[in-house]
């Protein structure tokens, strides 16, 4: 039989992760106090799934300015009184052996917040929503300014790793797309055009960031006139250039659309950006069983495992997934005498 991959270490830059289980984000909505502050919540929650052996844990999207929260309970990290919080939940996760990363967004169109929202046009996401007003070019270089500062704050409370939220219709992705892009400056109109405010964002977390990056996209629009793999590949190869390190590939959410959703139902898209702009990604969606992630490793179309609902059903996957798998893992030693 061939070496097992899902737990062998995976090295990016100067980090190595154990193993190559991801938790990927997801918003916990948890800060009632709408300070953006990590709460015992946070602690509990990110810190049961590094004692469950997960080799990277991402924390929820984390916003980069007020404005741009999905909800008012979001974590933040538009302000230095957030990075002690951080620090103290960073040295909590490594301290179990997984390495830390944060997602860096912003909602543009689809924050669900008192007040004026921002989107690269003035087009809703649906009926229901708020129509968000037309960034200016200074609103525009405001917001880039933002990821940079929230990457210098990161670095500050430690994180391994970087990752800019471009999915599931928030702002980058908003930009990214003609269904939601109607722009006809620098920053709509062509693709090459529609992509400049995440390659601005990117050059400038790089100045101030040299660790790991990874963006999140939406390599399928669900629409007919929207964007599909092919063009994400054309994309990561630019971010290839720009120095990201792996793409972290989920599917829809940038308008309302139907979608098929089956067992692994994002890998294709994972697959098809690896091998068509040479650079690694992460598969998430509906990924379960610890043979279905070992498929996807030793079949070359991903790198890196991302585990979402999953993880929540049980912290302790790695385990469940050694067993299925007949590998040796090393518990935390309070629990040896149950890890068999």
């Amino acid at each position: 039989m061939s070496k097992i991959k899902l737990f062998e270490p995976y090295k990016i830059k100067n980090v190595e992760l154990k193993n190559r289980i991801v938790m990927a984000p997801m918003c916990m909505y948890s800060c009632h106090d709408e300070d953006g502050k990590v709460n015992d919540w946070h602690l509990t929650h990110y810190t049961s799934r590094a004692v469950g052996q997960v080799g990277l844990i991402i924390l929820e999207a984390t916003s980069v300015t007020p404005q741009g929260r999905i909800s008012p309970q979001d974590l933040g990290i538009w302000d230095d009184d957030h990075v002690e919080g951080l620090a103290k939940l960073v040295n909590l996760m490594k301290s179990h052996g997984s390495a830390a990363g944060i997602q860096l967004g912003h909602a543009g169109r689809k924050a669900v917040i008192d007040g004026e929202i921002i989107a690269p046009s003035a087009i809703p996401f649906n009926d229901e929503m708020k129509t968000p007003k037309e960034m200016t070019k200074e609103e525009i270089n405001e917001t880039i300014t933002a990821f940079q500062k929230g990457a210098e704050r990161a670095k500050k409370a430690g994180f391994d790793i970087i990752e800019l939220h471009g999915a599931h219709g928030y702002l980058i992705n908003q930009f990214l797309s003609p269904l939601t892009n109607k722009r006809n400056d620098e920053y709509g109109g062509s693709a090459e055009n529609r992509y400049r405010f995440l390659q601005e964002i990117i050059d400038a977390v790089k100045e101030v960031w040299d660790g790991p990056l990874f963006v999140r996209v939406s390599a399928r629009d669900y629409h007919p006139d929207g964007l599909d793999a092919e063009n994400y590949v054309q994309m990561a190869k630019t971010m290839k250039d720009q120095g990201v390190d792996l793409i972290d590939v989920s599917t829809g959410a940038v308008v309302p659309a139907r979608i098929p959703v089956f067992p692994g139902y994002q890998v294709k898209p994972a697959e098809m950006i690896k091998h068509g702009a040479d650079i690694p990604t992460g598969a998430v969606g509906l990924i379960t069983s610890a043979i279905q992630a070992e498929e996807i490793l030793q079949n070359d179309r991903s790198d890196l495992i991302f585990l979402a609902r999953e993880l929540l059903r049980d912290p302790y996957w790695p385990r469940t997934a050694a067993k299925e798998l007949g590998a040796d893992i090393t518990p935390p030693k309070q629990y040896e005498r149950g890890w068999i």
